[in-house]
């Protein structure tokens, strides 16, 4: 009975494969590097019957973090630099460290003090307008909401693994410690350790993204997400970039050196 019984399950097999090429097409038999085609042949397979075994087919190798962080600040900036730079736009995306889907966002506009007033420069590169920053909470206030959002989101747990990634070292090397060193603030612990996106590209596709998001979204065939230099767009972008490498195969690991 035993060859029956084998033969049975290499046809069932065959009748799997070929319900699930008329469900998704050839491409999913193909390297997967697009994680919105990934996470829709997951459902279509799902809808059809398919269930868990098939859909690991398009999943990926879990990652070190429970959740990433991904962080982009704007700042007043004008021709030739202004000193000091302030905060004007703090945006976080939740990033379940599993699915790489957003969980949760966070996204508010800095008053800056010293320089209350944008440079036309400022509003033309980030899209930020006087009235965006007029009236909203300083940057003391703004950092007292971040750590409650990410109390409300269990981000504070100490069993929970998260890290912030941004696009280069400025962000957390520089601009926030930077800023909150000339207002005599101090830096929570969780902005001290972050992924730098470029260095994980760099390591994930072995060449330099000297444009930064423009070439890594050039580099993975992605679509640009929104406006350039737009906080909230800029993480949307870096999230999109994280999930094409999740899915790739890519674990991130932190970059940053401890303070």
């Amino acid at each position: 009975m035993l060859a029956p019984l084998q033969t049975g399950a290499a046809r069932f097999s065959s009748y799997l494969l070929s319900r699930a090429r008329k469900v998704l097409g050839s491409h999913l038999f193909s390297p997967c590097g697009v994680p919105e085609f990934c996470s829709i042949s997951t459902r279509k397979l799902a809808a059809h019957g398919f269930g868990a075994s098939m859909a690991a087919m398009v999943s990926f190798p879990p990652q070190r973090y429970h959740y990433f962080l991904v962080l982009d600040f704007e700042a007043t900036c004008d021709k030739p630099q202004i000193h000091p730079q302030e905060i004007i736009e703090f945006p976080i995306l939740k990033l379940n460290g599993r699915t790489m889907e957003i969980e949760s966002t966070f996204h508010m506009y800095v008053q800056p003090v010293v320089h209350p007033q944008l440079t036309p420069f400022c509003t033309e590169l980030t899209g930020i307008i006087q009235a965006m920053v007029d009236g909203q909470p300083s940057l003391e206030q703004v950092l007292e909401r971040v750590h409650e959002w990410m109390a409300k989101e269990g981000l504070l747990d100490p069993n929970v693994k998260s890290i912030f990634v941004t696009c280069g070292d400025w962000d957390l090397k520089v601009m926030l410690p930077g800023q909150c060193q000339y207002l005599g603030l101090p830096v929570a612990d969780y902005f001290k350790q972050w992924i730098n996106l470029k260095k994980a590209y760099s390591f994930a596709m072995g060449c330099w993204p000297k444009n930064g998001l423009l070439d890594m979204n050039k580099g993975l065939s992605l679509q640009h997400i929104g406006r350039p230099h737009s906080g909230i767009d800029d993480c949307k972008n870096i999230a999109n970039i994280m999930k094409t490498l999740a899915y790739r195969g890519f674990i991130f690991k932190q970059t940053s050196k401890p303070f």
